[in-house]
């Protein structure tokens, strides 16, 4: 089986509009860090020079947001009607199926439509199941690290969103920092026309229907297909999060 990461990293260097800090603790000093906890909460004494090197430990202490890098936003972070599941909640057998990757990076920046998502299943003569995990190929991930990567990619409209949940899709994932089209574009639809549709229509469905979005993956281009692969996505068990960051990756049988 080859395994192909899907993922992409939570750098503290790369550029996000909530930056991230990360604090390395080194060896040397989680020793003494570890020396002195030791000591306030179980009384034990060990000096920092009686362990070999006088090394422990390192410690990597994070501040970031649960949909930082990439991750699986589950049904409570779309809004409060009802009682949506958090991402602790949700079944992980939503999260290892098979896979569909649909290529639409020639749409560019702004919305992916129905009439986009049908060509792509009528060109690749694949559809999904029900449960599939599709993912959309958007190419928006060569831009990870940079302000563009926030404001140049394209996201699916409302009936595009109700078209794959009609499939019976449960897990939808782009490499795009969002599912839905970018604010500005969003937002200067909505000027122009007054609908309040066009406002975050795929993250709002899931108010009306449970799901669930992957966001900010990396390198579909690695894929061997449009399907032919399992996709592994189980998030990290946040009680009462909204989303949970995940290590995706797709399993190819060879």
């Amino acid at each position: 089986m080859r395994i192909i990461d899907l993922s992409s990293p939570i750098d503290a260097e790369g550029w996000e509009p909530d930056p991230i800090r990360h604090d390395i603790m080194t060896p040397a000093e989680g020793a003494v860090h570890m020396s002195q906890e030791m000591k306030k909460h179980f009384g034990l004494e060990l000096d920092p020079s009686e362990l070999p090197g006088g090394e422990l430990l390192s410690l990597d202490t994070l501040t970031l947001t649960s949909h930082t890098g990439t991750h699986v936003d589950a049904p409570s972070h779309y809004g409060s009607v009802g009682t949506p599941r958090d991402i602790d909640q949700m079944p992980l057998d939503w999260f290892l199926r098979p896979g569909l990757v649909l290529d639409l990076s020639d749409v560019g920046t702004g919305v992916i439509g129905v009439e986009r998502i049908e060509a792509e299943l009528v060109r690749t003569g694949c559809r999904p199941a029900p449960f599939d995990i599709v993912l959309l190929r958007t190419g928006a991930d060569r831009y990870a690290g940079t302000p563009e990567y926030f404001t140049r990619f394209a996201g699916l409209d409302g009936p595009a969103t109700d078209f794959l949940l009609d499939l019976g899709v449960r897990v939808i994932g782009t490499d795009a920092w969002s599912l839905d089209a970018p604010f500005g574009h969003m937002i200067e639809k909505y000027r122009k026309t007054g609908d309040s549709s066009v406002l975050w229509p795929a993250h709002f469905a899931g108010r009306r229907r449970e799901y669930c979005q992957i966001e900010r993956l990396s390198g579909l281009d690695m894929l061997p297909g449009t399907s032919g692969f399992r996709v592994a996505c189980f998030p990290v068990k946040i009680k009462r999060g909204g989303a949970g960051w995940t290590r995706a990756v797709a399993l190819v049988d060879e």
